[in-house]
């Protein structure tokens, strides 16, 4: 039987692909989403499938590109400087990890703001100071769009936010302030995070360690929000689990996301959503 307290992200990410996809249907000559991955990096392989999966459903157009692991980080700035300039490109996204001779926010903040489709341009995460989150980074808007996915009204909303990454906590905080929700971040120099968590309505959580939030630390009924990917070695081989306890805490909490299957298929979904936002933006701005 399925538990209806997991909110599975899948079919968020499909009517979020849909809705994009009826943009994209209805445009043409919709330019391209460039993925850029610096050196041989596996670990990034996965991510770049699933951004390549999500575009074709999405009906947009995506390239990969992989540049050399010895690119110096000008010549890397000037390629990047070139496709701001190259209406052909929608947007541009930059896979992690870079190589260590590569300063990954500088590059990040070479991306224009308008093809900034991961939201990490340091104007993007600027802008959500403001309440403007229409290019916010993805893992951020995608816990956003989860929590709504309770039905929760969140004007007034009492959440707290455990990790204050500038990725994930740290935009994710200021989105939910700017949806009326009052927001209470947690960090690892924070005293008493069970002292927070029980109180709260929502519990997001963006720290990187397994199983930190058993059902001790969850008021009864709260929605939980699991951003944590970790790799645990277990007697069948190695697990991917979250942050959270999932099997503990689902038995008290009112709605709880099950990694992996819960923020992960929507993040893709909103570097969709934020490459038809981009699109929109350029056309504005008179560049297409």
């Amino acid at each position: 039987m399925d538990d209806n307290r997991l909110v599975r992200g899948a079919p968020v990410r499909d009517r979020i692909l849909d809705e994009v996809r009826s943009y994209a249907d209805a445009q043409t000559d919709l330019p391209t989403i460039v993925s850029i991955l610096i050196g041989d990096t596996p670990e990034a392989a996965v991510y770049i499938r699933n951004q390549a999966r999500g575009a074709e459903k999405a009906g947009l157009p995506f390239r990969q590109e992989n540049w050399p692991a010895d690119m110096t980080q000008e010549a890397c700035k000037a390629r990047i400087l070139e496709m701001n300039d190259d209406a052909d490109v929608l947007g541009i996204i930059l896979q992690r990890p870079v190589p260590d001779h590569i300063n990954v926010r500088s590059l990040q903040s070479a991306i224009h703001p308008l093809k900034d489709v991961e939201g990490m341009n340091p104007a993007s995460i600027g802008n959500i100071v403001y309440s403007d989150v229409a290019l916010a980074p993805c893992t951020a808007a995608a816990s956003v769009e989860l929590i709504k996915e309770t039905g929760l009204p969140l004007e007034g909303l009492e959440v707290v936010m455990i990790g204050h990454s500038e990725i994930v906590g740290k935009p994710a905080a200021m989105m939910l302030m700017a949806e009326g929700c009052t927001v209470t971040v947690c960090h690892h120099m924070t005293r008493s995070v069970a002292m927070h968590s029980r109180r709260a309505d929502v519990v997001v959580v963006a720290v990187g360690k397994a199983h930190l939030i058993g059902p001790e630390m969850i008021k009864p009924g709260a929605a939980v929000i699991d951003i944590g990917i970790n790799q645990i070695e277990t007697e069948d081989g190695v697990k991917i689990v979250g942050d959270v306890d999932t099997d503990g805490v689902k038995e008290l909490a009112g709605w709880i996301t099950p990694v992996p299957g819960g923020v992960g298929p929507v993040t893709v979904a909103m570097l969709m959503r934020n490459a038809m936002v981009a699109h929109q933006r350029q056309n504005a701005a008179g560049w297409l």
